[in-house]
């Protein structure tokens, strides 16, 4: 296990990514289509769903026609839950906020922000969370990843992840120093 060098500048990161050393990462969207947006079902915490509540008319008229259905009969968490928390729905084995690439990214880059609106789970993948302060990134079969998709094969790519997810890693420094006010609903 080694610390990671923050991606934005020399100094070592606030939080430890277990493989840093091996890992491999790099998206290829759109060439793989967003497949990691297939039945990814991420969890919503409370301050997330909140924000996405409060705009939803911005993202309504970029939905597909039926995951727009959805969302306005039904929403757009669902009753399932990961985590305690609910998840995100889908229409057609995908998530309801993607149309060729992910709605609340778009929204959320065209007023400067392309994490704004996306739930912290979506917005740091590849990483994901041990503990607190504690992160890896997810490679085929480490800690049991079941998820196949071939960008977290790490032969898939010489690029390595801590270099190519600078922008995922500093994110989550930042939601481990608290600076996310959207988590807790604000």
């Amino acid at each position: 296990m080694t610390k990671s060098k923050s991606p934005s500048s020399a100094v070592e990161s606030a939080i430890e990514i277990e493989n840093a050393a091996t890992a491999r990462f790099e998206c290829v969207f759109p060439k793989c289509g967003g497949v990691c947006c297939q039945n990814g079902r991420p969890p919503v915490e409370p301050g997330e769903a909140q924000r996405i509540e409060r705009n939803l008319k911005k993202f309504l008229p970029h939905l597909r026609p039926t995951a727009r259905k959805v969302v306005e009969e039904r929403g757009f968490l669902t009753k399932r839950t990961k985590g305690g928390l609910p998840m995100l729905a889908v229409d057609a084995s995908w998530c309801v906020f993607f149309n060729e690439g992910c709605v609340l990214h778009k929204v959320g880059a065209a007023e400067g922000s392309t994490f704004k609106y996306k739930p912290w789970v979506c917005a740091v993948f590849p990483l994901d969370q041990v503990r607190p302060g504690k992160w890896y990134v997810r490679q085929w079969k480490l800690r049991g990843e079941a998820w196949d998709l071939f960008c977290l094969n790490p032969k898939e790519s010489p690029k390595k992840a801590v270099e190519s997810s600078a922008a995922e890693i500093a994110l989550v420094e930042r939601l481990e120093a608290g600076k996310e006010d959207w988590r807790d609903g604000k």
